[in-house]
């Protein structure tokens, strides 16, 4: 049975938060993690304004081979990480445990991460990983996306839930649609790219919480 944990990391207190350092207030966002090559490769997105020093950074760490920018849309920017992921590194244990990143967004200080593992032991291997490691994780909550109780987000980040229930509530599903792509996006102040993909997302991430859960467990 699968289980869904939310996590928050200090930004110093693992690699990936080490090397993705951004100064306040700036948030990068990890989108997706691709297997390429045998190895993790993140791709993040960050505000245009802060690219300058946010490629330095990047760039200036030892495990970082090189930062490929993807694209560039209205004020954000998204970028792939090519990097070497030490073997006791946090991120290559969340994968080695077959669990799935559904979430994470990092500050100055600290990562929050939202993490499904395909079994309840898989969880508990990643707690003895980073109480072994003396990684300082903070658990905001643990819950089996199959139960009654385990409350109505089904695995969705804050920012996918918010964003699918307005664009619900404003007619954005409806025929003929009542608002558009752009006009969802301006009411969170971002671009309709970043929006699509927040729904995007979001819907992949029900499905595979709930329609596909007994699917999976068979």
């Amino acid at each position: 049975m699968s289980v869904i944990v939310e996590i928050t990391v200090p930004s110093t207190a693992f690699e990936l938060g080490q090397i993705l350092r951004v100064e306040p207030p700036t948030e990068v966002t990890l989108e997706t993690m691709v297997p390429l090559g045998g190895r993790p490769t993140p791709f993040v997105r960050i505000r245009n304004d802060a690219r300058e020093s946010f490629e330095r950074t990047v760039r200036d760490h030892p495990s970082v081979d090189e930062i490929r920018l993807v694209n560039t849309h209205d004020d954000e920017t998204l970028y792939a990480l090519d990097w070497e992921p030490s073997e006791a590194s946090l991120l290559r244990r969340i994968l080695d445990l077959d669990a799935v990143v559904l979430g994470a967004t990092g500050t100055a200080d600290a990562w929050e991460f939202e993490l499904r593992f395909p079994t309840h032991e898989a969880l508990s291997a990643f707690q003895d990983y980073y109480v072994d490691e003396d990684i300082e994780v903070s658990v905001a909550r643990i819950y089996n996306p199959t139960k009654p109780d385990a409350g109505p987000w089904y695995g969705l980040t804050s920012p996918q839930r918010e964003t699918l229930a307005a664009a619900v509530d404003a007619g954005y599903y409806s025929l003929p649609r009542e608002i558009s792509t752009q006009e969802l996006a301006d009411s969170f102040d971002i671009s309709d790219q970043a929006v699509t993909e927040r729904l995007r997302r979001g819907i992949a991430t029900l499905v595979r919480n709930t329609l596909l859960v007994d699917e999976e467990e068979s």
